[in-house]
């Protein structure tokens, strides 16, 4: 007969605090490499710009090439119509970042935008909604959304030459504060006592 053996959330917080104790080096590397990759898009954005959309295009192009050969295999399931339309969308998407990246490189920058514009407003509304809830740390959701709202206007109000820095300077900030963070944690986990 079999025994289950259930783990405790407390005995997988164990588990992973040992093992960032002991793969620390690995964590502090990976904080540092982070951390200078995105000191050179903050120092270089329209390169890190134009990467960014390169890369997006063959991750685009590579999943449509992976979509269409996963609908073709099973084009009895249902939906094969709406799963080719999905492949072929991005197919041509990666192709099109690909072959014209500055352009894509335009187009993400609006999307990024608009993503700062709507997550801004839903991330307030959300604060104002749960208040109650959230008493007492309210505020930071609407501090958030309210720095998503000047963002987007900081990029809107250096078009068009945000087109050349705002994608990859914020990649590049993006990189920094999560390599930090990874810095962070490595540098108090070697010292954690086990």
């Amino acid at each position: 007969m079999a025994s289950t053996q259930s783990t405790s959330p407390k005995d997988l917080s164990t588990a992973l605090g040992r093992s960032i104790h002991d793969h620390w080096g690995l964590f502090l590397a990976e904080g540092i490499i982070l951390v200078l990759l995105g000191l050179a898009a903050i120092l270089v954005p329209p390169i890190a710009g134009l990467t960014v959309t390169i890369f997006i295009g063959w991750m685009l192009l590579f999943g449509g090439v992976a979509g269409l050969i996963a609908t073709f295999w099973g084009r009895q399931a249902p939906g094969f119509t709406w799963s080719l339309l999905s492949a072929l969308v991005a197919l041509a998407a990666g192709v099109v970042l690909l072959l014209w990246p500055i352009q894509g490189l335009v187009t993400l920058t609006y999307v990024l935008i608009a993503y700062f514009i709507v997550d801004g407003i839903l991330t307030i509304i959300l604060a104002v909604e749960h208040r109650r809830q959230l008493s007492g740390r309210w505020e930071w959701l609407v501090l958030s959304g309210i720095i998503d709202l000047i963002l987007a206007g900081i990029i809107i109000a250096g078009l068009p030459e945000a087109f050349a820095w705002a994608l990859g300077l914020l990649v590049g900030i993006d990189l920094v504060f999560g390599g930090t963070s990874l810095i962070a944690m490595a540098l108090a986990a070697r010292t954690r006592p086990l």
